[in-house]
C-alpha cells in the first residue's frame, strides 16, 4: 500500500477516545469511509467481452455497482449485473467499440446518479437526467433512481376523479387520482397520441412521460406535434430510444418513476405515462440473459416477473400527492394472455383495450369500451352516473350480441328491443365514442352527453318516442 494512500486511510481509523460516546455507529462510519477511499484507489481488469458484456476481475464489487472502463476512446459507464466465482458481468451504457481485454476497471466511489427536482419541468431528458433539448444543463439535486414502494398502509385512499379530456375514459371507465391502468394494444393503433391527449387534457397539476424504446424518429415527432408546447410546459419527458443500450431503456422508465413520485410528495397529482411495458421487460430479458438467467416464459427470464411488480407498484396514491399511472402493452395479433400483457393485467387497477378494427373504420380513440375496464369507476363515481354508464354499455353489448346476424340479414327486428334501439342510435353513440386527438372535453360535458344519450336508448327501447339527433 502506497505511502499516500496509508496517510488518506489514518484519518479515518477510529480513535479510542471517539468511542465511547459514539459507539459502534462511529465505528460503523469510519469502516465506510475507509471501504471507500479503498475501492477509490483499487483498480481491476477487462477479462472478457463478449456481445454487449463484459467480464471483469480484480474487484470485489456488487450487483448495481457502477464502474469506469477505460479504453482507448476514454472511460465509460458500466452496471455490474451478475457476480460469479472470481469475476462479475457488467453491462456498458452506451457502445463497447474499443474496449479490449486488459482494459483498467475502476469501481464508482457511488450508485448512479441523476438530477430529481423542479428544474426538469418542461424539459426532454436522457435516461440519465442529461438534457436532449438543448437547454441548459439542470440544476437538480441528484439522487438514486431506485427505491421502494411505498408501504401499503402509508397511502391515501383513492377516493376521487381524474380527468383525462376523454369522454370515453371519463365516463365509461373513469379514472380515479392514483389508478394505475394498462393500454393494451398492437402497433400503430394511436396509443401514443392518446396519451398525449390524455397530458394536455389531465386535470393532474403535472405529467411525466417515458418514452422507452421508442423510434428515434418519432421523438421530436411525439414532443412538437402531438405533445405540443402547452403540453411539454407541464412535463418532463424522458427518451431512451430503441438504439440504446438496454440498461438506458430500463432506466428510462425508473428515472421518469422517481421524477413522478417525487412531484407527488411534494403535494402534486401527477399523470405518469410509460409507453412501453413490453419495450421495457424485452430491455430486462437482454439484462437477464446477460447476467446467465435461463429463459423460462416465452423466452422471459424470471427477473422480468419479479421486475414489473417493483415499478409498477411505486405509482399510485402516495401521503401527499398522487401518481396515476398508464402503461401501453404490446399485445401483437391479439393475445392478451402473452406473459408480460398477462403479468401487467394482474397488477394494474384497470386496462384500457384498443381494437386494431375500430382503427380500421377511423375512430379515434380506437378503445372497445366493452372490453375496457376501470376497477375503481365504481368508487370513484356517483350512483347515478353508475347508472348511466350502465345504460349505455347494455346497449353497446346488445348491439354487438346481434350484429353478425344483422349483417347477413338473419335478425328480425323486435326480438331484442335494447339492441334495436343501440342499432337506431348507433350513429349517435359512435359520435359520443369517438373524439379529435385535438379535442379536449371536460367530464361534467361528457357526463351530460352520455346521460342524454342513455335517456334516449331507454325511451328508444322502452318504444316511447323517437330518438333526439
Amino acid at each position: 500500500m502506497s505511502g499516500l494512500l496509508e496517510q488518506a486511510l489514518a484519518g479515518h481509523r477510529p480513535r479510542p477516545d471517539h468511542l465511547d460516546v459514539a459507539g459502534s455507529a462511529a465505528a460503523a462510519t469510519a469502516a465506510d469511509e475507509r471501504a471507500g477511499l479503498l475501492r477509490a484507489v483499487s483498480y481491476g481488469t477487462v477479462r472478457r467481452v463478449v456481445g454487449t458484456e463484459l467480464e471483469l476481475t480484480g474487484l470485489r464489487l456488487a450487483v448495481g455497482d457502477a464502474v469506469d472502463v477505460v479504453s482507448r476512446d476514454g472511460a465509460r459507464v458500466a452496471e455490474v449485473v451478475a457476480v460469479a466465482d472470481g469475476a462479475c458481468r457488467a453491462l456498458v451504457l452506451g457502445g463497447i467499440d474499443g474496449i479490449a481485454r486488459g482494459d483498467r476497471v475502476r469501481p464508482r466511489p457511488g450508485p448512479l446518479t441523476s438530477p430529481i427536482g423542479d428544474a426538469l419541468l418542461g424539459r426532454i431528458v436522457d435516461a440519465l437526467g442529461n438534457p436532449l433539448d438543448g437547454g441548459p444543463p439542470i440544476d437538480a439535486p441528484r439522487d438514486r433512481v431506485d427505491a421502494p414502494a411505498l408501504h401499503a398502509l402509508e397511502r391515501q385512499r383513492i377516493a376521487e376523479p381524474l380527468a383525462t379530456g376523454v369522454r370515453l375514459i371519463d365516463t365509461l371507465c373513469t379514472v380515479g387520482r392514483g389508478q394505475r391502468l394498462g393500454l393494451f394494444a398492437g402497433s400503430g393503433v394511436g396509443k401514443s397520441t392518446l396519451l398525449a391527449m390524455m397530458v394536455r387534457g389531465t386535470s393532474a397539476s403535472r405529467s411525466v412521460i417515458a418514452l422507452v424504446g421508442e423510434r428515434g424518429r418519432e421523438v421530436r415527432e411525439f414532443v412538437e406535434d402531438v405533445l405540443g408546447p402547452e403540453g411539454l410546459a407541464r412535463s418532463t419527458v424522458v427518451v431512451a430510444t430503441s438504439d440504446e443500450p438496454a440498461l438506458l431503456r430500463l432506466r428510462a422508465a425508473v428515472l421518469a418513476t422517481r421524477i413522478a413520485e417525487v412531484y407527488a410528495d411534494d403535494g402534486h397529482d401527477v399523470l405518469l405515462t410509460v409507453d412501453s411495458i413490453t419495450r421495457l421487460a424485452t430491455a430486462q430479458r437482454e439484462i437477464g440473459l446477460a447476467a446467465g438467467e435461463p429463459p423460462t416464459s416465452r423466452g422471459y427470464p424470471p427477473s422480468v416477473f419479479s421486475l414489473l411488480p417493483k415499478l409498477l407498484e411505486r405509482s399510485g396514491p402516495r401521503a401527499n400527492g398522487t401518481v396515476t399511472a398508464f402503461y401501453t402493452v404490446l399485445v401483437e395479433g391479439g393475445d392478451h394472455d402473452e406473459p408480460v400483457a398477462d403479468a401487467a393485467r394482474s397488477i394494474l387497477d384497470g386496462h384500457l383495450v384498443l381494437d386494431r378494427a375500430l382503427t380500421s373504420q377511423g375512430r379515434f380513440p380506437a378503445i372497445d369500451p366493452l372490453q375496457s375496464l376501470s376497477r375503481l369507476a365504481t368508487i370513484v363515481t356517483s350512483e347515478e352516473q353508475q347508472q348511466v354508464a350502465a345504460t349505455i354499455r347494455r346497449g353497446l353489448a346488445a348491439a354487438e350480441r346481434v350484429r353478425d346476424l344483422v349483417e347477413v340479414g338473419a335478425y328480425v327486428s323486435g326480438t331484442d328491443r335494447i339492441a334495436d334501439a343501440a342499432l337506431a342510435m348507433e350513429e349517435q353513440l359512435t359520435a359520443f365514442l369517438a373524439q379529435a386527438a385535438d379535442e379536449i372535453c371536460p367530464p361534467p360535458d361528457a357526463w351530460e352527453r352520455l346521460a342524454a344519450l342513455a335517456n334516449d336508448l331507454e325511451q328508444q327501447a322502452a318504444g316511447d318516442g323517437e330518438v333526439a339527433a
